[in-house]
């Protein structure tokens, strides 16, 4: 017999739950099924990031000529540098 998974007020105090304790005493791992949540939306922080004002008219530039707006495009370069570079570390 599991343990009961208590109810939790916030994403911190589940957080806060889960990193002190064993999921295998809660979760029958051996029988779990691969889910799918294709309409979560990954949490966002906001940052401050200094960029030269050349480099930000750029990426505006290219921003406009791709019809996107310029932060977007803009995590689409960090997304793609970052798997870059995580594919360069494995191999």
């Amino acid at each position: 017999m599991r343990k009961k998974i208590p109810k939790f007020e916030s994403e911190d105090q589940e957080r806060d739950f889960w990193s002190n304790r064993d999921s295998t005493e809660y979760v029958e791992w051996g029988k779990a099924k691969r889910s799918s949540f294709p309409n979560l939306k990954p949490s966002t922080r906001t940052i401050s990031v200094r960029l030269p004002e050349s480099m930000l008219d750029d990426l505006k530039m290219l921003a406009n000529k791709k019809d996107i707006p310029y932060q977007s495009l803009l995590k689409v370069f960090l997304a793609e540098r970052i798997k870059e570079e995580f594919r360069s570390e494995k191999g």
